[in-house]
């Protein structure tokens, strides 16, 4: 019998950038891909599980080839990590005649695996999909689809993987798989026409069409100084970055604290100085010239992938005033230019000063989302009501533009304090405040107060008797300090923040 698939279009390609760790394990040869065992303390992050977990020993110990699985796979707004098939046939045809296929989905070791339930579920019934796996690297879970719920068969501990490999295999193994009939047990399908059959090609994907108008933007901004703003904004779009997205990084905040921390100066005297005649200002000052892919660069070796960096200058200061004379264009010339450059990026990060000046004005009215990140001591908090009232102000000039009301992703807390008393006693009644005094959404993620972040910002390298600048992100420190359990731990707790980010984007 078939199975009607949905009866909307379904698009499906290959991510256009998988993990490198995924690509160079594709490229080895299978009997070094294999590993003979699992170690889940081996995985410290998101990116680990996937290339550690399944794709080095689930993938290979279950049966499946590189031509038979498919990693960061989308189907119209759905996006799986990983979707293996018994057989490997191109073009797949979701009906009843279909191969069989397993979902798989990687979560961070530090996360739950029962908040993801729903989501495998809504894959599982929406692509007509029997078998799913969740897991966190500490935990194996395998789900079966029985009508229109989902039903857990198979669960074990990391630790105790290696001893339950066969059993996962009698399951969801390639061999089990071509064994297994493709429908769901106990559906019954009755329709008067034939079942519709949607042709899904696996094929490079047209960027353009992917990414056209999906591009978001984010404001990273306080009007509180000395909260971590940079900070969050440039490793926030490093862990964007390692997870396959094409960002942008705008500093708009005359200190120019991100265009020094992704790399961009360099120069040690005046004269070298590259950035004063192409930075933000020229972006604001014209609507005929410097837009923004004449203005970007990239991150000078601060990052891997790199990201591009439109620079700021201390020159901005001088720039305002002009701008102030004509702030009813310049406040919406960034939304313009970046509208024509939003089938290069998915995300742009905006990172803002901490005042309420044109340059604030400019980065809120071209955001989607505001992230706020505070160290939630009074100083900061009693700011809140402030910004506040500036979103306010903000939201009316949007409105004006035909632009909805910013959507504020929460109050984020930084450089909070890793003291166990003060984690115990004083840190619940400061969060506790976010929602209950001042009425804004609280992040769940937390990024603590840590010297390896200012460390990897202010790394140098010698070039002759000078000290050249040659800052690093977290996450690409946290690489090279593998055994740096601080850096490791900053690292992991930015890559949390990159993924509630993005499921905040999809709700």
């Amino acid at each position: 019998m078939k199975s009607v698939v949905s009866p909307y279009r379904w698009i499906v390609a290959r991510s256009t950038i998988e993990s490198r760790v995924s690509l160079s394990l594709r490229n080895t040869a299978p009997e070094r891909r294999n590993i003979l065992s699992f170690h889940p303390q081996l995985c410290r992050n998101e990116s680990e599980v996937e290339s550690k977990l399944i794709v080095n020993y689930l993938l290979p110990k279950l049966g499946y080839t590189p031509d038979t699985w498919h990693q960061e796979v989308s189907f119209g707004r759905i996006r799986l990590d990983f979707l293996a098939f018994a057989i490997q046939k191109i073009p797949f045809v979701l009906d009843g005649d279909s191969p069989s296929g397993v979902v798989m989905e990687a979560k961070h070791p530090g996360q739950k695996l029962d908040k993801h339930i729903p989501r495998l579920k809504r894959y599982l019934i929406s692509l007509n999909l029997r078998y799913g796996l969740l897991t966190n690297a500490k935990e194996i879970r395998i789900y079966e689809r029985f009508n229109d719920d989902i039903q857990l068969i198979f669960q074990c501990s990391g630790e105790k993987l290696d001893s339950h490999i066969d059993e996962i295999k009698s399951l969801i193994g390639r061999g089990s798989l071509k064994e297994k009939p493709t429908e769901v047990p106990s559906v019954v399908i009755k329709s008067q026409n034939e079942p519709i059959k949607k042709t899904v090609q696996i094929a490079k994907p047209n960027l353009e069409t992917k990414r056209k108008s999906t591009m978001k933007t984010i404001a990273v901004y306080h009007n509180k100084g000395g909260v971590g703003k940079t900070t969050v904004a440039v490793n926030l779009a490093a862990a964007l970055s390692k997870k396959g997205k094409k960002v942008l990084l705008i500093d708009i905040d005359s200190q120019a604290n991100s265009t020094f921390a992704t790399g961009l100066i360099k120069f040690q005297f005046e004269e070298d100085d590259n950035l004063r005649d192409c930075n933000i200002y020229h972006l604001l000052e014209s609507s005929d010239f410097y837009f923004v892919k004449d203005v970007a660069k990239k991150s000078n070796y601060f990052n891997t992938p790199e990201i591009d960096v439109i620079p700021s200058h201390i020159n901005l200061i001088e720039g305002q005033f002009k701008l102030n004379r004509m702030a009813a264009t310049s406040i919406n010339r960034l939304v313009t230019k970046l509208k024509k450059t939003d089938n290069d990026y998915d995300i742009v990060i905006i990172d803002t000063p901490p005042s309420r000046d044109l340059y604030a004005q400019v980065a809120l009215t071209a955001a989607d989302y505001l992230i706020i990140p505070s160290d939630l001591k009074p100083f900061a908090n009693q700011g809140l009501s402030s910004v506040k009232n500036f979103i306010k102000e903000i939201n009316e000039g949007r409105e004006a533009i035909g632009k909805p009301s910013i959507n504020v992703m929460g109050v984020l807390p930084s450089k909070i304090a890793t003291n166990q008393k003060f984690l115990q006693y004083t840190f619940p009644k400061q969060r506790n405040a976010i929602p209950e005094k001042y009425n804004l959404p609280l992040m769940e993620t937390v990024i603590y107060e840590r010297t390896v972040l200012s460390e990897c910002t202010n790394k140098t390298i010698t070039v002759g008797e000078l000290q050249i600048p040659d800052p690093k992100s977290i996450m690409d420190y946290a690489e090279v300090k593998s055994y740096y359990q601080p850096a490791q731990a900053a690292a992991s707790e930015f890559e949390l923040l990159a993924i509630e980010v993005l499921e905040k984007m999809e709700e």
